[in-house]
C-alpha cells in the first residue's frame, strides 16, 4: 500500500517511519537504552527533564509501549486532588462505589438485597499497576500546584519502594525540585535530561520522510526547516506534512521545494495555533490605570511602547529559545530608529518580571515564557513560531 504524507509525517502522533533516536552527549548512550534502564532499576523514580515539544512523550511511548503507559497531566491536579483516586481512574480502575448481593433467608424463604460500598486502597492500586506492567508517566509535571507537586513526590517515594513504576516529565530550570531536591528520594532517582534537537538531528525528520514519499529534497532546504522548528521534532513534522499537502494541492509533487514553499508551508503550520490571545496579551502589558507608557519609533516607522518591543524582540532573527538578558536588549535596540530614544535596562528588566508576572495570572497556554535569573527562556517552540510566522508581529 502507498503511504500517505500524513502516514509518514505524524506531529500528534507515534512517528512510526519518521522516528529517530539520539544519544546523550553526556553518556553517548540513546536515550531509549537509558530510559528502559531507568525503569528496570527496582525502587527508583524516573525523572524525565527536557523542553517543550521535543518528545518526551514519544520516547516514553516507543520504550514502555503505548498499552503499558498511564499518562496523567500536571494540570490534572489541584490542591484537593486525591493522587491515589486519579492514577486508578486514569488505569481504568474504579476507585470507590457500590455492589449489590442478594441474600436468602432460610427461615422465611425471602431473600433480600444488600448493598456494599468499597474503596480501593493504595496497596491495591499498587499491586494492579504491577500484575499489569503499567508505568505512570506524569507529564508536565510543572503545571501542578507546588504544594501538590510535594505530595506527589511524597506518596511516589512510598509507592516505588512496592515496585511500583513512575516517570516525571517535566521542563528544564522549573518545577522538579520537589522531586530531584527531596531527601527522601535521595540515591532513589534516576536522572535524564533530554537534550534539545540539534540541527543534522532534525534534517533526518525531513529527508527520511520525504525519501518515504519519494518526494527529492535539498540538504540546505531540510537545514532550514530544521532552524525554524526550534529544536521541536513535533513541529518539524507539522511543517513537513503542510509541505506534502502544498505539493499535492499544487499537483505537481515533484516540483522543488522551494523559499516560496517553505514560507506558505511555515504560515499554513500557524493556523491552528491558538496563540492570538497571548501575543494581544503580551502586546497589551498590565493594565496602565489610565496612564500612557512611553513609546519608541522604530525602524519601520511606527511607535511601539516597551511590551510591543520585547514581542517583536523575541521573534528576531535568529530563532532563539533562550536569550540572555543582553541578547534581549540588544534585539529591542537594534529595532529602533536611529536617534530615538531608547527603553533603559532597568525598563527592560522590569518590564520582564511584570510580564511574566501578568501571564502567569492567566490559564497554563498564556505560560509561554520565564524570565529568571537574568535569562529569558521561552517555554514553548510552537508559540515562538506562531510569532514568527502567524502574523502577529
Amino acid at each position: 500500500m502507498e503511504l500517505r504524507a500524513e502516514d509518514v509525517f505524524r506531529p500528534g502522533a507515534f512517528p512510526e517511519y519518521t522516528y529517530i533516536s539520539r544519544k546523550s552527549t553526556v553518556s553517548d548512550l540513546p536515550y531509549e537504552f537509558r530510559l528502559m534502564q531507568a525503569i528496570r532499576v527496582s525502587g527508583f523514580l524516573t525523572s524525565l527533564v527536557g523542553p517543550s515539544k521535543m518528545g518526551k512523550t514519544i520516547l516514553c511511548e516507543k520504550v514502555i509501549g503505548f498499552e503499558n503507559i498511564v499518562e496523567v497531566s500536571g494540570a490534572d491536579f489541584d490542591e484537593d486532588t486525591d493522587f491515589w483516586k486519579l492514577i486508578s481512574a486514569k488505569a481504568g480502575l474504579a476507585y470507590e462505589g457500590q455492589f449489590a448481593s442478594e441474600k436468602l433467608i432460610f427461615s422465611t424463604s425471602k431473600k433480600y438485597t444488600k448493598k456494599d460500598i468499597f474503596s480501593l486502597t493504595k496497596d491495591k492500586i499498587i499491586e494492579y499497576y504491577r500484575e499489569n506492567n503499567l508505568v505512570l508517566v506524569i507529564d508536565d509535571f510543572h503545571y501542578a500546584p507546588a504544594g501538590k507537586r510535594i505530595q506527589i513526590a511524597q506518596q511516589l517515594k512510598d509507592a516505588i519502594r512496592r515496585g511500583f513504576k513512575a516517570i516525571v516529565v517535566s521542563l528544564p530550570h522549573r518545577a522538579d525540585e520537589a522531586i530531584r531536591q527531596n531527601a527522601d528520594l535521595s540515591g532513589r532517582l534516576s536522572l535524564i535530561n533530554m537534550e534539545p534537537w540539534k540541527v543534522d538531528d532534525l534534517k533526518e525528520i525531513a529527508k527520511l520522510g520525504f525519501g518515504k514519499l519519494g518526494i527529492f529534497i535539498e540538504d540546505s532546504v531540510a537545514a532550514q526547516i530544521a532552524v525554524e522548528s526550534l529544536s521541536s521534532p513535533q513541529l518539524m513534522q507539522y511543517i513537513c506534512l503542510n509541505i506534502c499537502t502544498i505539493l499535492e494541492m499544487s499537483g505537481e509533487k515533484n516540483k522543488q521545494i522551494g523559499q516560496e514553499i517553505l514560507e506558505t508551508a511555515y504560515r499554513y503550520t500557524t493556523a491552528n495555533f491558538e496563540y492570538g490571545d497571548v501575543v494581544f496579551l503580551m502586546q497589551k502589558g498590565p493594565n496602565t490605570r489610565g496612564k500612557s507608557r512611553n513609546t519608541f519609533r522604530t525602524v519601520d516607522g511606527h511607535d511601539h511602547d516597551i511590551y510591543e518591543l520585547i514581542v517583536k524582540s523575541i521573534a528576531e532573527n535568529p530563532p532563539i529559545m533562550k536569550l540572555e538578558f543582553e541578547d534581549v536588549k540588544e534585539r529591542i535596540y537594534r529595532l529602533l530608529a536611529d536617534g530615538s530614544k531608547t527603553p533603559s535596562p532597568q525598563m527592560i528588566r522590569e518590564s520582564l518580571v511584570k510580564l511574566q508576572e501578568l501571564l502567569y495570572e492567566r490559564e497554563d497556554i498564556f505560560k509561554v515564557l520565564d524570565w529568571k535569573e537574568g535569562v529569558l527562556y521561552i517555554l514553548d517552540p510552537l508559540f515562538l513560531f506562531y510569532l514568527r510566522w502567524g502574523g502577529a508581529r
